[in-house]
């Protein structure tokens, strides 16, 4: 057995050790943990920002005109690279036209 060394619990070790016994009792099945998803973004109110129609905004920002529909609709929530890229655009539109035109 090893021998302790008088050192104190912390807040942060103790929040560790609470924490990782809630995953072993996840990974063994006894809790269900409560998945955490980001905040919806607003990809209409991006696109309207810009002045553009799903048209126009799909192929001047080559994002799929289905895609952004979805999206708007709420049938579906951008992936986090896709979500990075619209916050991007929402900022910094014309820096990202700039970008794009001169591939």
């Amino acid at each position: 057995m090893p021998k302790k060394t008088g050192t104190k619990k912390t807040p942060f070790g103790t929040g560790l050790i609470e924490g990782m016994k809630l995953v072993l009792a996840h990974q063994r099945g006894k809790v269900e943990l409560e998945q955490v998803w980001p905040k919806p973004i607003d990809v209409k109110a991006i696109r309207k920002r810009v002045k553009m129609s799903q048209a126009e905004f799909s192929r001047t920002y080559g994002i799929s005109k289905r895609a952004l529909q979805e999206w708007e609709q709420g049938g579906r929530q951008p992936d986090s690279a896709a979500r990075a890229y619209l916050t991007v655009i929402a900022k910094e539109p014309a820096v990202v036209r700039r970008a794009l035109a001169s591939e």
